[in-house]
């Protein structure tokens, strides 16, 4: 149970917060400051300010940060699984304890919500945990060969140094879902987070530090300047893996870029997930599950429902719950009680939704309600709900990455499928539906690497998170998230029963 602030509180709270929040580059065990001590500012989007100046890293800096991660890959590689797990659990303990100072900070930086802010740290949280139990569990086999001429040996070890890119828009889950991992397996890492919302990263990195983690295994650079500083990083020889987070032009480019020194990589990209309701549904159920796929992070997530295809015979009495749901919702700083809806993250994304939105409307949909940007300091939009929408229009086949729903008809099962798989997108799909039948058939007929079936948020750090198509490669969280950072290693040696 959480205490409520009064707003001097809550504000002298924030500047004691962020005053103890690194603001240079961690390079090597060392808080460090950038090269020719370049600096950029964070601004707090519900309110415009700048909250913190920190270190902006050039490509040489870039290139620093590996070198310290490659002069720590022999040692960590060769620490002992059980250390690296108890590091890990540690900052998991450590990250508990400040759960207030982590979810704070990100509602400053990002502008989500205090409470979804808390959801995040746990959240977060639970794949250091998960992959602390995972590094004792990286396993081989060894048995005879198929002739019986000798025997073979599997083993598993680690990739080597990473570069991580993480996104604004979740900023510890994103970096704890690579790094944990990595460290679990033995590997050394550098991390680039999003020049929106760095600070998480770096208090992230003070509690590594803090629990034990040695010198050179995790650093961090902070910049502006994200195309040459990851330019020179993967140019280097030395680095042997990539996971992204991002947009999928973006993830397309860093492809293109890692096939010069066939790096191994995790791509977790866009998302255009569609939101089946059948005739059948729930619908209380699937209006709660709608304000949940939708609105979380204020719909700025990968896996937001972006296209609700509803049944023709519900569709207007699933608008009318859905409209009844949506106006209710409270819109204002994210750290303001009670509120349920923070601003997106900068004007860009204010622009695009708006644009979106415009368009949608002058192709024929109907505004039940929102629609608008909202007059006040900060980049807030109206959660807005459209029906009618044609599946012709921009906001049907982009990702919208804001707080705008968008309602479709469809007749039947088949049209909903194919309604549903018109898209380069796959990562996450969710449906409702009462029929156990048709709950399985769409199981294998979705094209997504993840898909809620009656409920509407499937992220776990238990279960593999991934998509396919120009969703992503690769899965991060579950038993399959370490295998990202293992390599395979055969050993065949002689019978040694023969001379």
């Amino acid at each position: 149970m959480t205490t409520e602030l009064t707003s001097p509180q809550l504000a002298a709270r924030e500047a004691e917060l962020l005053a103890s929040i690194p603001h240079q580059l961690l390079i090597g065990g060392r808080w460090t400051d950038a090269d020719g001590q370049a600096a950029f500012d964070v601004r707090d989007p519900a309110t415009g300010a700048v909250i913190a100046t920190i270190a902006d890293a050039s490509p040489a800096d870039g290139v620093h940060a590996l070198d310290a991660a490659v002069a720590a890959q022999h040692a960590w590689a060769a620490t002992a699984p059980r250390t690296r797990g108890e590091i890990l659990r540690r900052t998991w303990e450590l990250l508990q304890e400040r759960t207030e100072e982590a979810a704070l900070l990100m509602t400053l930086e990002m502008g989500k919500p205090l409470a979804e802010a808390r959801g995040e740290v746990a959240y977060g949280g639970e794949f250091l945990r998960w992959f602390a139990e995972e590094a004792v569990r990286i396993t081989g086999r060894f048995g005879t060969n198929p002739e019986g001429t000798g025997r073979m040996l599997v083993a598993q070890r680690p990739v080597g140094p990473c570069y991580f890119i993480t996104p604004w828009n979740f900023p510890l889950a994103m970096a704890t879902r690579k790094i944990a991992p990595a460290l679990a397996a033995g590997c050394t890492a550098v991390i680039k987070p999003a020049e929106l919302t760095p600070l998480t990263t770096l208090f992230l990195a003070g509690l590594l530090r803090e629990a034990g983690l040695p010198d050179g295994v995790l650093n961090v650079v902070t910049t502006t300047q994200a195309g040459p500083v990851s330019d020179a990083i993967l140019a280097d020889p030395r680095l042997r893996k990539l996971s992204f987070t991002g947009s999928t032009p973006v993830g397309v480019k860093l492809l293109k870029s890692a096939a010069d020194n066939v790096l191994r990589t995790s791509m977790e990209l866009g998302g255009n997930a569609p939101f089946l309701v059948f005739e059948d549904a729930d619908l209380d159920a699937a209006v709660d599950g709608a304000i949940a796929a939708k609105f979380r992070n204020i719909g700025q997530a990968c896996t937001a429902a972006n296209r609700f295809l509803v049944h023709e015979s519900v569709a207007d009495e699933f608008a009318q719950r859905l409209t009844a749901r949506v106006t209710a919702l409270r819109v204002g700083r994210g750290t303001e009680s009670g509120v349920t809806i923070g601003p997106l993250i900068d004007g860009r994304a204010v622009a695009k939704v708006g644009a979106l939105v415009d368009d949608a409307v002058a192709g024929g949909a109907e505004l039940l309600t929102g629609g608008h940007v909202i007059d006040r300091p900060g980049t807030f939009f109206e959660p807005t709900v459209l029906t009618g929408v044609s599946v012709d229009s921009a906001i049907f086949r982009d990702e919208i990455f804001g707080p705008v729903v968008t309602i479709v008809p469809f007749s039947d099962e088949a049209d909903a499928v194919t309604k549903a798989n018109s898209t380069q997108y796959g990562l996450v799909s969710y449906a409702y539906t009462q029929d156990l039948r048709r709950g399985q058939r769409l199981i294998e007929s979705l094209d997504t690497g993840m898909m809620g079936l009656n409920v509407g948020v499937v992220s776990n750090a238990a279960a593999p998170f991934g998509g396919v198509k120009h969703s992503g490669i690769g899965r991060e969280g579950g038993a399959e998230g370490i295998h990202e950072y293992l390599e395979t290693k055969y050993v065949l040696t002689p019978d040694p029963f023969q001379s």
